[in-house]
Formats: C-alpha cells, structure tokens, sequence
C-alpha cells in the first residue's frame, strides 16, 4: 500500500530521468567554465606583460572576451541550477513553499520564451558567421562562428535547465517527488 502511494506521487520517469541528466550534464559544464576565469586572467596577464616589456600582441584583449563569453553562457544553466541567480524578494520570501513553486512556474515561463527567441537568433547567427566566413572588425579579424557556436550550445543548456526548473517547481507546487 505504501509503495503505490509513492508511486503515485513522482512525477512521470521520463521527467525525473530529463531532470537528472539535465542538472548532471550542466553541473560538469559549469563546473569546466568555472575554471574558464584562471584562462582569462592568464591571457589577460600575458598581454600585460607583452605590453610592458615586449611587442604588444593583438589577440590577447579578444581572446580574453570569447573567453568570458565561454565563461558566461556555458556557467548560465549551472547558475539557475544553484539558484544563484538574482531574485527581487519583496513579498516572496514571505510565502510558503508551495507558493513560491506556484510563482516560479509561472515566471519561469518568461525565462524560457526569452531563451527560445535568444537561441533562434544565436543559431541564425552561428550560421550566417560559417556561410559567409564572418571576422571580427579588429585588426587581428579571428573568425566568429566558434564564439558564436559555444554561445549556442551555453543557450541551448541553459534552456534545457529553465526546463528543469519548470518541472522542479511543478512537482514542489504538486507535492510529487522527482525520484
């Protein structure tokens, strides 16, 4: 008896096996670009010292950029993961649980429209770059689709995540288990 009142509370298998592997795989992206920051600051030293005591290289400030881009996008979906986004807590903090689960279904909704729209103009963008061998306008000119398809793939993970979330908030807002 016991066992079939568990099973009625989880959530459907393919959801809790989705949520699973969505938090896995975004725990070991973020926790690669989190590591992306000693990368950065090693590019960023070099330049300084190329600056000061040799010819200055012309990559280094660009490099140092695609770098946060990898920096920022790949970490996104592990931040939401951690929920160590920003939150405006007005009344929020307040409510209970359960009410909490029900608001964050709702504006999580918003985050995902967005990232839907930001990810079709990414793509779109990624493939403009590779069919027409897009360069950036410095004077070193690097090729744009490899920062363009990391962009993707960190908007892509980062979707995947909301997605998550949603179902995160509707198995809290339901009382069900995601086990």
């Amino acid at each position: 008896m016991m066992q079939e009142m568990q099973k009625s509370a989880a959530m459907p298998k393919a959801i809790c096996v989705y949520v699973r592997y969505v938090d896995l795989i975004n725990k070991y992206v973020g926790l690669f670009a989190m590591y992306l920051i000693f990368a950065m600051l090693g590019v960023l030293l070099f330049s300084s010292v190329s600056k000061s005591f040799f010819t200055p290289s012309l990559w280094t400030l660009e490099v140092a950029q695609f770098i946060m881009v990898a920096y920022y996008l790949l970490g996104g979906g592990h931040s939401l993961q951690l929920g160590s986004h920003v939150r405006m807590d007005l009344l929020y903090g307040n409510w209970k649980p359960r009410t909490q689960a029900r608001m964050d279904m709702f504006t999580v909704l918003f985050m995902i429209f967005f990232l839907v729209i930001l990810l079709y103009g990414g793509i779109n963008s990624t493939i403009y770059a590779f069919k027409y061998g897009e360069t950036s306008r410095s004077i070193w000119a690097p090729h744009m689709a490899p920062v363009k398809v990391i962009m993707d793939i960190g908007i892509f993970l980062t979707l995947l995540q909301s997605i998550a979330i949603l179902f995160k908030n509707i198995a809290k807002a339901t009382d069900r288990s995601l086990a």
